[in-house]
Formats: structure tokens, sequence, C-alpha cells
């Protein structure tokens, strides 16, 4: 059965959510699930905004049927080319082929290489405009937010911009499709944050230009592709992604994250938290073996300070620990003050390949010299991972 809301008068919620997946992108875990959003505009002519994964097809395909109400369908506008917005498109085209297929010239090219040569084109341009009567969309290019193809449509008529995966966060909708109906930052903020990061966290540069557009546009709606949709406090959201994007810390904070083997790494790890908190700074704790890396690489990107503990493993780094550092260097992180321990029974050397590693990151600060513990914390070691937490706190203050 149909399930579908009207967003405006004439505009409808077509997508659907999926509670099952675990795995967004078969990569990042989604405990939440995630929505996929579709909208259908019933003007003089109708339009379908993107399509879904097949996940969710039987749903999406009966939402359009029946907002169509027997209509036909003019337009199909292709603002990203991911399967998961446009894998059930063949579906629709099946159903139907008088439909035009409005993209630009990346997406056309993409649509054949996924084998979806059906449908009449209509190849678009930044700035171009399409009517569909009493509405006017025009066409903000976004490359690499986050594939080279990726564009918007902002509404003239009604303020809306339909953001492809720009401002989607994971989660499921639950039942309200609007961000001031759900405590947003207490139920999405982390999805939000977590999903730009780590989806579109490398592209900072392509994302800072992409706002600098919209700032000249007049968004009385935000329609992204997953999560909520906005219609107030969207400057507050904006500002969220004007920080992510320009490498700037959220929050004046620390992040520990710790490789442990048998329990010594951490308990260093937790003498330098526990005497950052006694300071009056905040501090977040997580074990890199116990938390998956997409929440880690999220975290370090919120905090202004992070600490690096990590025992010496195979001659290297904890394994865990790398898979960290390697997934923050993929994200192009920077601009962040960090400290580090170090741990090793005969041959400690993960501090100093870990500060190799950091060499290679953009204004980067260090802390200090690297504590070493050999095997396990005794006091003289003990006190220098409190005067390295002091050094910590005190830089966060300042």
């Amino acid at each position: 059965m149909h399930n579908t809301v009207a967003v405006l008068e004439d505009l409808f919620y077509v997508g659907a959510s999926d509670r099952r997946l675990s795995l967004f992108e078969n990569v990042y875990p989604v405990p939440r699930g995630a929505s996929y959003n579709s909208y259908l505009l019933l003007d003089e002519k109708t339009a379908l905004f993107d399509t879904v994964d097949h996940a969710v097809s039987e749903q999406f395909l009966e939402n359009v049927e029946h907002v169509l109400g027997g209509r036909k369908l003019d337009y199909i506008v292709v603002h990203h080319m991911e399967p998961d917005h446009s894998s059930t498109l063949s579906e629709v085209l099946l159903r139907h082929p008088e439909a035009t297929v409005v993209c630009n010239q990346k997406i056309d090219g993409m649509l054949k290489n996924y084998g979806c040569c059906a449908g009449e084109r209509l190849l678009v341009k930044e700035g171009d405009e399409l009517s569909t009567g009493r509405h006017t969309f025009k066409f903000v290019f976004a490359p690499m937010v986050h594939w080279p193809e990726v564009m918007m449509s902002f509404d003239l008529k009604t303020g809306a911009l339909f953001s492809a995966d720009a401002f989607g966060t994971f989660g499921a909708l639950g039942g309200s499709i609007w961000a001031d109906e759900v405590d947003f930052e207490h139920d999405f903020l982390d999805d939000a944050r977590r999903y730009y990061i780590n989806i579109v966290g490398k592209y900072g540069v392509q994302v800072q230009s992409v706002l600098k557009k919209a700032a000249g546009l007049d968004i009385k709606y935000l329609l992204p592709l997953h999560g909520p949709l906005w219609r107030e406090s969207i400057g507050w959201f904006v500002e969220k992604y004007l920080t992510w994007s320009s490498y700037t810390p959220e929050e004046k904070g620390v992040l520990v994250v710790y490789g442990s083997i048998y329990g010594h790494t951490q308990n260093a790890a937790e003498i330098v938290a526990s005497r950052i908190a006694q300071k009056g700074v905040k501090v977040k704790v997580y074990d890199a073996s116990m938390t998956d890396t997409s929440v880690l690489v999220s975290e370090a990107f919120r905090y202004s300070h992070i600490v690096f503990a990590s025992a010496t493993y195979n001659n290297g780094i904890f394994v865990k620990m790398e898979e960290f550092l390697s997934d923050l260097k993929a994200h192009a992180f920077q601009s962040r003050a960090y400290a580090v321990v170090e741990n090793g029974s005969w041959a400690p050397q993960a501090g100093a390949l870990i500060e190799a590693e950091l060499s290679s990151f953009k204004n980067m600060k260090k802390l200090g010299e690297k504590v070493t513990v050999l095997s396990s914390v005794k006091e003289e070691t003990r006190e220098k991972l409190l005067a390295l937490a002091d050094l910590i706190a005190e830089d966060v203050k300042a």
C-alpha cells in the first residue's frame, strides 16, 4: 500500500526507508537504517526528482503511481547517479516510457555505463532552467559532492533546494519527514556528521564552492536524498556544513583513541583522559578495536585535539590504530592539535611511526613529546602522562 506525504502543496514525498540495511555502501554501519528520498511534483507537467535503491523499490513504485493518479510522467530529474538513487530508474521508465530524463552530460554517460539507455534525454548545463508550469527549476552543479556528475535543482517559486547527497544523514525516517518534527540534534546530528565526514568529507574544497553558490539562493526548504527534510533552522545546519567542510573543529575538546592488546595502553590512555577531565576540559575516549572507524573519523573531525595511544604490534602500529590513521588520511584530516602515547615490551616504536604518518597531514600541531610505556605504566611514566594531559588541557583552554 502507498505511503506518501505532502511536502508542499503540489510536491509529494514518495521515498521510503530501509531498516534492514546494516552497512551503508557496504562499509558504514547503520544500526538505524537509511532513508531513500524521492519527490514527485504535480504541476502542469509532472516531475519525479530521483529514484531510490532497489531495496525499497516496491514501496517507491506504489507511491509514484498513487501520486500520479493516472497522469503521465513528463520528467525524471536525475541529480546523482549512485545506485541508491538511480537503480530503479529503469523500472520507472518501463512503466513510463513517455518520460524525459533530465540530467547533465556526465550523468548521461553514467546512465549508459549502468545500462540505462531508455528514455528521451534533456541535457542541462549549469544555470539552465526548466519550467513545469507554475514552477521553474534552476540547475546548480555540485561536482565531487561527492561524485563528479552531481547537480542540484532550485525551485524559483518555492525556494526548495533539491540538494542531492548534500545535507543528508544516516538513519531511517520514523514517520516524520521534517527535521523540526524530531529532536534532530539528539537523534540525528551524530549520524549527519558521520554521514558527511565519511561520505563527502574528503571534498571540503568542493563543498565550500557549492555552499558559496547556495549562499546566493533564497533557500526556504532543503530536500536531501537521505534523512529528514528542512524548513526551519536551515542556517544552523548549513553552518555545520561550513564548519565540517573547512576542517574547522566543531567543538573544543579532546578525543582519546587507543589501540590496546592486553589493557596496559588502555590504562595509559585513561590516565591521560581522567586528568584532562579533571582540568575541566571535555574528553571522549574510544577503543579503536571496539569502535567502527567511521565513528572515530567523525569524532576526530568533531574535536579540536586528539590523543593517539597505540601499542607496538608486529614491529609497527597496532592494526586498528593503523586503520584509523589510514582512514583519517583518506578523508584529508587536518588542522588539529595532537599528542602521542606508545607502548612496547622490548622495541616500542608505534609512536614514531604514528608521528611519521601525521607529518604528511596539513596544519597539524604536535603537543609535547610522545610518552613511552614499557609494557605497563609505572609511577615515573604516570607522571609523564599527567604532564602531557596538563599540556593538552592548557592548549584546549588557550
